[in-house]
């Protein structure tokens, strides 16, 4: 089992900091008044091409976008990318009860005719009710998670190359089918650690995506999806969403994560805390209790730093050290079962050239990395403001 590397793609805005500022004064609502906040930059095609290609020709195999009201829309923005870089996969995050899954499957196969194959897509069911009353969605938290289920079922059915029927409790379709499926049939991705979750990602999805949790809260997880699946005469891989802070030393590393608290004040933690503990996320809520909202011990477990969750919602930890200590922690989560390694940092672009030129060759040298196709015309593979404050989350 090879050990498979992405990136993510900042569609809500990048920077230099922890504060999770989008790139318009306006919040990103109106777009009336774009006058980029400073220090921030705005998530338009150019940065994002800068990104996307620097991510494929450092060797990663794909990059992940998040969704919701706060960030750009994924499939317009990806599709766009796709046009500036030539391999990159790109993991679309998207939310199954705000689209048709009859639509979503033939979104899907275009995508992949676009792309020629380029397309993953990371389903978000969604843990906070009051972002999913913005796209309409009025169910439950445990209802949102039994129609993914339908959602997924009926996206299936319609790639048959045949007409689909389905009667369920969410939808009802007759004949569904879009003209050509995709080829290949894109990879499903699926996270969600209540027990309402854990059912849908054994019967439906390809590879489950956690958050990173210490490696024996993860193990407890793979363990937990594993023995759901076999149930179902299923097999699941598994993937770990995390931010990295890599460098040639491990004393350079730690202090480049002390200066991304510099800025956070105790008022800002406090409101990031108030906001993400409404969550119904049970994802979330684990992060949470990783530091307790106090900065007292962040460093939860070796090289993993529970920092970003201070004020950032979805992922909240790092994998913090020298490269020779993120190859060893990523080959530790290797070893208990994860497949795909979904990273970042801040920001992104510098981030990544942190990475794929500092642990990227560490893990090639241990034989862990899955072989990519050269790029063309390669010898071989890659290796303040004003703004509201947004507590994001789900990516």
């Amino acid at each position: 089992m090879s050990i498979h590397l992405h990136w993510f793609l900042p569609t809500g805005g990048d920077g230099r900091t922890l504060v999770d500022r989008h790139a318009y004064t306006d919040g990103g609502i109106t777009r009336t008044g774009n006058t980029a906040v400073t220090g921030i930059r705005a998530p338009d095609v150019d940065y994002l091409a800068q990104i996307a290609k620097a991510a494929e020709r450092l060797g990663f195999e794909g990059v992940l976008t998040p969704t919701g009201t706060w960030c750009e829309d994924a499939w317009l923005t990806t599709v766009a990318l796709s046009q500036h870089t030539d391999r990159l996969k790109f993991l679309v995050a998207f939310r199954p009860g705000v689209i048709s899954p009859v639509l979503a499957a033939q979104m899907a196969s275009t995508y992949q005719r676009i792309t020629r194959g380029r397309l993953m897509l990371n389903v978000v069911t969604g843990g906070d009710s009051t972002e999913q009353r913005r796209f309409g969605d009025p169910l439950d938290h445990d209802r949102r998670y039994a129609r993914t289920a339908e959602f997924l079922q009926v996206v299936r059915g319609v790639w048959g190359g045949r007409p689909f029927d389905f009667d369920g409790e969410h939808y009802q379709v007759e004949g569904g089918l879009t003209a050509l499926p995709p080829d290949p049939l894109p990879p499903v991705f699926f996270g969600g650690s209540s027990a309402a979750a854990g059912p849908v990602a054994a019967a439906h999805t390809d590879v489950y995506l956690t958050w990173g949790e210490p490696p024996a809260q993860v193990k407890e997880k793979i363990d937990w999806i594993r023995g759901l699946a076999e149930e179902q005469g299923r097999t699941v891989r598994f993937g770990i969403r995390m931010h990295t802070i890599s460098r040639d030393s491990a004393r350079d590393a730690w202090a480049t994560a002390d200066r991304l608290l510099d800025d956070l004040d105790p008022e800002t933690v406090a409101a990031a805390q108030k906001a993400l503990g409404r969550s119904e996320s049970v994802g979330q809520q684990r992060m949470l209790a990783l530091h307790g909202g106090t900065r007292d011990q962040l460093e939860i477990a070796p090289n993993l730093w529970a920092g970003v969750g201070l004020v950032r919602g979805g992922a909240g930890t790092a994998l913090v050290g020298s490269h020779g200590d993120v190859a060893d922690r990523i080959e530790e989560y290797h070893a208990l079962g994860i497949e795909h390694f979904v990273l970042s940092g801040y920001p992104h672009l510098e981030e990544a050239y942190w990475f794929g030129e500092g642990v990227t060759p560490e893990l090639a040298r241990r034989g862990l990395l899955a072989e990519l196709a050269p790029l063309p015309g390669a010898a071989g593979g890659g290796a303040g403001g004003g703004a509201p404050l947004l507590v994001s989350g789900g990516r």
